[in-house]
């Protein structure tokens, strides 16, 4: 049997969160804190230091520290987008969910926002036209098109992206894409409610199956 890789997702201690790093506090072996070089971190803390990239995480840990367990998740973006200046909001939506877009929307207004909003089936081009097999059209002959809505979002020159309900891998593409910086609002979870943490709360009892090939 091939050895295990081991990482974070395999860790039980987080000694990462307790405090700047000290080899005595008992890292796991396989922690990449342990074999990173000063060299490699000092080159990551660099990009930190970049203006756009600052600003972002500066917000970030600021919304973090004062919105924590307080704000929701449309309260937690006003604020991000407030301190890093943004003022035109682009909305990637899935089509199937321009009604919560559409909420979303008039609260960014109501709090001054420019919005625009760009849904996926824009173009209404067919699947097959980008190479899709045909039988994927039993869900409907459209494409959904996330490369289009990053273009057209381009165009308005929005300051941020947020992603509502775009399917696993369309995001992927719009993430690609996306000239502005990109946050999320809703993951799809079509049979959840959006709700995608619930499959993990439940996979020793409800979704046990996940654990099957």
């Amino acid at each position: 049997m091939e050895k295990k890789n081991l990482s974070c997702v395999h860790c039980r201690t987080r000694r990462c969160d307790d405090g700047p790093y000290d080899p005595a506090m008992g890292y796991p072996e396989f922690c990449p804190t342990v074999t990173l070089s000063e060299e490699q971190k000092n080159e990551v803390l660099e990009q930190y230091w970049k203006e756009e990239n600052q600003k972002i995480a500066i917000a970030a840990a600021e919304v973090e520290a004062e919105g924590y367990c307080k704000w929701t998740r449309v309260e937690e973006i006003i604020r991000f987008a407030r301190k890093i200046g943004a003022q035109k909001i682009g909305i990637a939506t899935c089509v199937g969910l321009i009604r919560e877009s559409a909420i979303f929307a008039n609260i960014l207004e109501k709090r001054g926002f420019q919005v625009y909003g760009i849904g996926c089936k824009v173009g209404a081009m067919k699947k097959v036209s980008a190479g899709i097999p045909k039988e994927c059209d039993k869900l409907g002959a459209v494409m959904c098109n996330p490369i289009m809505q990053a273009k057209l979002l381009e165009k308005e020159d929005t300051d941020l992206n947020v992603v509502v309900g775009l399917c696993v891998g369309h995001d992927t593409l719009f993430f690609r894409y996306s000239a502005a910086p990109v946050t999320t609002l809703i993951v799809k979870d079509r049979v959840l409610g959006h709700n995608s943490a619930a499959a993990l709360y439940t996979s020793s009892s409800y979704y046990d199956k996940l654990f099957e090939e």
